[in-house]
């Protein structure tokens, strides 16, 4: 029997990079998936390369930062799946780069939008749906920007320390109503932000990769099915004691520094 047979997951943030491998790692382990993504074309690739490995899954349209939305995307995957017990929050967008003083309010409001009150929202409707269950497992992507600071990107570094702390106390709430709430702080890792990234800078991807490579210890940067183990295992009985916990996947970036 495989580890997830008969329980349903929701990924928002689906459509590519880090959630489109860890829903396809859910649906590899057995459970059935809900896709969730503002890109259409993206979130149905995502569904049609899990059922083309004979997975099941099913597309939500989803934007997380709509209340509205994120309750009918809990309410179409109990609704197909009679269930929900497991979910990873996902759905994020890169920030404008500026200083504090000079960052746009418009990118503030977006970012914090999606990136903080996104996952906030995902969280309020899973939970609700998850103690009717009895339990489940909650995976919050963070970043190491939710560890420590980055000069020009306040917004993004704001909404993920929001995202850490978010995870904490709501951890700490529903743990005994047998709801596992985790977070995961991924490094740089090759996902289709981080080659907007490069595009916004005006560099090679091949470069820009290279560049953002030297500040790991392993001197690479991840693969998004790096991150989708490490939620699996998140999501998994083999981590039941681990609740409210920031898990770090990021080569050793926020270790230090190495010196060659």
């Amino acid at each position: 029997m495989k580890e997830f047979e008969g329980k349903a997951a929701v990924v928002t943030g689906a459509g590519g990079g880090i959630g489109r491998a860890s829903a396809m790692a859910f649906a590899e382990r057995g459970a059935s998936v809900a896709v969730a993504d503002i890109q259409i074309e993206g979130g149905a690739e995502t569904v049609r390369m899990i059922q083309e490995k004979g997975g099941n899954a099913l597309f939500v349209r989803t934007d997380v930062s709509d209340s509205s939305e994120v309750r009918a995307l809990i309410s179409k995957t109990v609704e197909t799946y009679g269930r929900l017990d497991l979910a990873l929050n996902n759905a994020g967008i890169g920030s404008a780069n500026a200083p504090t003083a000079g960052y746009p309010e418009e990118d503030w409001n977006r970012i914090i939008g999606i990136n903080l009150t996104g996952v906030w929202l995902c969280m309020k409707y899973e939970i609700q749906q998850m103690a009717k269950q009895g339990g489940g497992a909650i995976v919050n992507t963070a970043s190491v920007m939710g560890l420590t600071g980055l000069t020009q990107i306040c917004g993004y570094t704001a909404a993920k320390h929001g995202v850490v702390g978010l995870t904490k106390v709501a951890a700490m709430e529903y743990a005994t109503q047998g709801i596992r709430i985790t977070a995961i702080c991924p490094g740089f890792v090759e996902t289709p932000m981080m080659d907007e990234a490069a595009q916004i800078a005006g560099v090679k991807k091949e470069d820009f990769y290279t560049a953002l490579a030297g500040f790991s210890s392993a001197k690479r940067v991840g693969k998004p099915e790096e991150i989708a183990a490490a939620v699996m295992w998140l999501c998994s009985d083999a981590a039941s004691y681990v609740i409210g916990s920031t898990l770090v996947v990021d080569g050793g970036w926020t270790s230090g520094y190495v010196l060659r």
